[in-house]
């Protein structure tokens, strides 16, 4: 110990503590409720994690500047923070001073110049009974005078370090959010410095403003270590050093991640860690510290955020602690099954814990005590399920009779072959982490999986999932359903990923809770993602995200099941110019604007061909005649079961039987490119069928208003003018309103057509008593057209359509678990060859309803409808 200022020993301070000096310091750093022997201190609970505090609030700087080092300069207390610190605990601490005499001893150790960063002041501080000369605790630490070297002072030896183990996964992990009055508890320990509760001095010093103690981030993390490793016994804990290397700020998250190195020093281990904030810098380096590690570290009381499975249930603790009116220590339980739980993280009236589902019912609480099944690898989940099950599979019996197996003994030989296996479906089994001590390498297990399912695990990082893939260089397809991934925007897994997941096409991340922006962040590192289903995430609005390749490569995205009411609520996948395949059932979309809204309706890429908006409510043809202005390459369309398609006219549909067949013709007349519905091509003669079925239904919805509303019911019909053109304008027979009693409404307007053999035809028009029987009528006509009245028949030519049998069981739409879907590459297909492909057989059609008006002494009146009548008269 040699060099400026070394050796110089500060005078001794007296210290001294009460029982509530540790009491407020277990508190500040995070003790919890089933840690009593550091919160509740009695005469048989003497645990202390700390020495003692100043007496009262004193000026800081005042402090700092009464005792000068020698033979270096006076240093600016201002702008000074904490380096490193080592504590070495050699006497266990009792919970007070009371009736002993405690020195503080502090000597320097060096003063080192490290040029414009500033300078290290390194000391030694003791802390000793007076009395008997024994030393409690050792702390060997630095303090960095910032911005104040270049005064020719030594650079001070190398430090040594100790970094995490390389390519070794955590063995512990544990989080703390702070907050803004984190530095404003802590500081009551006795360490006063402005620096954490008045701005001024931060941003002198480049940090923005107040930070939060140093020695706040190193106590925690010894708490935290203690409490995962060593059993909350401070006996546990030997020696344990960090070095600061970032400022914390008041509401950053702190995440620190732990080795165990295995190496031991006589009855000690030395453990690694380093802690930084979520998403961010390094906080505290260099962690080591020497430990007895006591128990099943994994089988410890879960903590806020743990992932954990009971009896094949699979949830996150969102709580632990007391709830009113009861006894002991529950844990509050977010079930990954929502419809599992009783409430949503409220007990009579008092909310102990938010929930990610909206469900009332997907929260519960549990007592620590109930068996948590034992988390695995994923190399343990691989082989129990395709070599253990191999091993275990029993006899399938039938009346005690055992039935012989073909085929299965082959199938599971083959899927035993690890190295071979190409389809990996790991649903639901438990997998936390990626390896397990002894476990081979993934790379060299199954190098040959295409697709991998890790759906409805216990996995709380996406980086972990993405360490698994790097090493799968065949994979394609990837299946994340059901898991609850935290913290993904801040996930340095994530980073530089793109690399490990570039051959990747499918991926799907059904039922994880994901907001919009984490869906896009993770889909973004698959550069060749061309399929993304997202379906139940509770998604009501896809706010403006960056796409990068995605707005090139994505041609097919699901988004059932969700939250949506409108489709402008998804205006921003117009970006994505690949688009081809859309997929919205089961939302709650009415509307193609949102409600009060006047902006112009989004308007998708000409590449999106397919969309299936089924088991949604929308309520108005109006929707679908908009359909073209925002998807103006659609040909492919799925719209069953919404309430417009279940009754396509309340008005003037009677019959319930024709509901869908009508629904089915309504919405082919008003799409005219459509080339598909509901799974079915739509043929030459079905398009005709179904355009001149929507022009007499649009002749028939004129019958029903005065001639000057016409135009009012016309903008009803976007194609009105257009199936003119091509078929005609349809009769509109409009009903007058008379009065019984005039013989105008006792009269019907018949109009006669005769087509005489080898002639044009003949019309004639005349006024028919509706008492008149058929005979009459005949007679009528026969004296008319110069025809024997018995002679000819008299065919009503309605003016409806009627469907031919066998329509109705082919245009249905199926909703039955076994309905088979097309493929992206078959609607493609069927896209192409139009026409020509037949893929849903249709035997049936629509036709012109006729009726015959037989012999017989019933009235006219009896047997049209209405004052007016088209009769076509043929001969026998």
């Amino acid at each position: 110990m040699s060099g400026p200022g070394a050796g110089f020993e500060y005078p001794p301070v007296e210290v001294s503590w009460l029982k509530r000096d540790v009491l407020l310091f277990a508190n500040s750093i995070g003790c919890t409720s089933d840690e009593l022997h550091f919160l509740y201190v009695s005469a048989s609970h003497t645990s202390s994690l700390s020495s003692g505090n100043q007496k009262e609030v004193v000026d800081f700087y005042a402090a700092q500047k009464a005792v000068k080092i020698p033979s270096v300069p006076e240093f600016d207390p201002r702008r000074v923070v904490d380096g490193q610190r080592l504590l070495q605990f050699l006497k266990p601490l009792p919970t007070t001073s009371e009736g002993r005499k405690f020195e503080v001893r502090t000597k320097v150790l060096g003063v080192y110049d490290k040029g414009r960063p500033g300078t290290v002041v390194e000391t030694q501080t003791d802390l000793v009974d007076a009395d008997t000369g024994d030393v409690y605790t050792r702390a060997i630490g630095s303090g960095f005078y910032v911005g104040q070297g270049n005064w020719g002072g030594p650079k001070g030896p190398a430090t040594e370090n100790f970094p995490p183990p390389k390519g070794k996964t955590p063995d512990v992990e544990f989080e703390n959010q702070t907050t803004q009055q984190t530095p404003l508890l802590y500081r009551l320990n006795g360490d006063y410095n402005p620096l954490h509760i008045h701005p001024e001095p931060g941003k002198k010093m480049g940090f923005g403003g107040v930070i939060i103690h140093g020695l706040y981030s190193w106590n925690w993390a010894a708490h935290g270590l203690l409490q995962n490793l060593g059993g909350s016994d401070p006996a546990n804990m030997k020696e344990f050093q960090a070095r600061f290397a970032s400022p914390v700020r008041p509401g950053d998250k702190l995440v620190a991640s732990v080795w165990r190195t295995g190496e031991q020093k006589g009855e000690w281990e030395e453990i690694r860690f380093i802690v930084k904030i979520a998403g961010g810098k390094v906080v505290l380096s260099n962690g080591r510290a020497l430990m007895k590690v006591v128990g099943d570290v994994k089988s410890k009381l879960p903590r806020v955020g743990d992932r954990v499975s009971y009896d094949g249930a699979t949830c996150t603790v969102r709580y632990v602690g007391e709830v009113a009116g009861t006894s002991g220590i529950w844990l509050g339980v977010e079930w990954d099954d929502a419809a599992r739980g009783k409430h949503d993280g409220s007990h009579k009236g008092v909310r102990y814990f938010t929930c990610r589902s909206r469900s009332a019912t997907s929260a519960s609480f549990i007592r620590p005590t109930r068996p948590i099944e034992a988390p695995v690898s994923f190399i343990t989940a691989l082989q129990d399920k395709y070599t253990a099950e191999l091993a275990a599979t029993a006899a399938i019996q039938f009346s005690g009779k055992i039935a012989e197996e073909v085929g299965f003994a082959k199938t599971r030989s083959k899927q035993a072959q690890l190295s071979e296996l190409r389809y990996a479906v790991l649903d639901g089994t438990r997998i936390a982490t990626i390896y397990e001590d002894g476990d081979p390498s993934i790379a060299d297990t199954c190098p040959r999986v295409v697709e991998l399912d890790l759906s409805r695990n216990l996995f709380k990082r996406i980086g972990s999932v993405v360490a698994i893939c790097s090493e799968l260089p065949r994979l394609r397809e990837l299946r994340l359903n059901g898991n609850r991934f935290q913290d993904i925007l801040e996930d340095e897994g994530l980073h530089d990923a793109n690399k490990n997941l570039q051959s990747i096409k499918m991926l799907s991340l059904e039922e994880t809770l994901m907001s919009w922006e984490e869906i896009g962040y993770v889909a973004n590192r698959f550069e060749a993602l061309s399929a993304l289903s997202a379906s139940t995430n509770q998604l009501s609005s896809l706010p403006p995200i960056p796409l990068s390749s995605l707005s090139s490569t994505l041609t097919s995205l699901n988004l059932e099941f969700n939250d949506f009411t409108a489709v402008a609520q998804l205006s921003t996948l117009a970006a994505l110019r690949s688009l081809r395949h859309l997929h919205l059932k089961g939302n709650n979309i009415s509307a193609i604007r949102l409600a009060g809204s006047d902006e112009s309706p989004p308007l998708f890429s000409t590449s999106l061909q397919y969309l299936d908006i089924s088991y949604n409510r929308v309520s108005s043809w109006e929707f679908v005649d908009e359909l073209p202005g925002c998807f103006p390459g659609l040909t492919s369309l799925r719209f069953a079961h919404n309430p417009i398609y279940n009754n396509p006219d309340p008005e003037l549909s009677t019959n319930p039987k024709n509901f869908t067949e009508e629904a089915y013709m309504f919405t082919v007349g008003r799409l005219a490119n459509l080339k598909s519905l509901n799974f079915g091509t739509i043929s030459a003669s079905d398009r005709q069928d179904a355009e001149m079925f929507y022009l007499a239904y649009i002749g028939k919805h004129l019958a029903t208003v005065p001639e000057a509303r016409e135009a009012e019911i016309l903008r009803l019909h976007k194609r009105y003018a257009e199936l003119c053109d091509v078929y005609g304008s349809p009769t509109v027979n409009r009903r007058k309103e008379l009065n019984p009693a005039f013989l105008e409404a006792r009269l019907v307007s018949v109009q006669f057509l005769f087509r005489p053999e080898g002639r044009d035809s003949i019309q004639r028009a005349i006024q028919v008593p509706k008492s008149f029987d058929i005979y009459a009528v005949k007679g009528i006509a026969g004296k008319i057209f110069g025809i024997k009245p018995l002679s000819l028949r008299l065919i009503w030519e309605t003016g409806e359509w009627d469907p031919v049998a066998g329509f109705d069981d082919q245009v249905e739409d199926s909703d039955s678990e076994d309905e088979e879907e097309l493929s992206p590459t078959e609607e493609e297909e069927a896209s192409k060859l139009g026409d020509d492909l037949q893929l849903v057989e249709r035997a049936g059609k629509w036709v012109k309803r006729e009726v015959e008006l037989p012999d017989g002494p019933r009235q006219l009146g009896f047997c049209v409808d209405g004052l007016e009548a088209r009769i076509r008269i043929e001969l026998r």
